[in-house]
């Protein structure tokens, strides 16, 4: 079973031990302790990358815990349909997001081109 050190997923995962550890100190990671020294499995590996994938989706720490906590328990109608409103939810977000960056990127497309054109004149 692979096994590794917090240094070793700050470091794969560019973040600080810290915030490992406050994943870790809020409930969304659980190392083995060997000693003093937490041991990570590949479960926590993958779970450190869903919770950084998940904040830079825009989700709360909150809901990465639900949908923890959803993945973990036996999955009944009342949660999957949790599930499926948290995901709307976050993909009404993104896709007003995405059409705001479109925006923008065009509007900064025709600034250059205007800056271009008058350089050029």
């Amino acid at each position: 079973m692979d096994s590794y050190k917090i240094s070793e997923l700050a470091k794969e995962f560019d973040i600080t031990t810290r915030s490992i550890r406050f994943y870790e100190d809020v409930g969304l990671l659980q190392p083995e302790r060997s000693g003093s020294m937490r041991v990570y499995h590949r479960r926590d590996k993958v779970r450190l990358k869903l919770i950084l994938r998940g904040k830079r989706l825009g989700f709360s720490l909150a809901e990465i815990r639900e949908l923890f906590e959803l993945y973990d328990t036996q999955q009944s109608q009342t949660q999957l349909n949790k599930m499926l409103a948290i995901i709307d939810a976050k993909q009404a977000v993104l896709q007003r997001q995405l059409e705001d960056i479109n925006v923008v990127m065009n509007e900064l497309h025709l600034a250059r081109q205007r800056c271009q054109q008058a350089l050029g004149q």
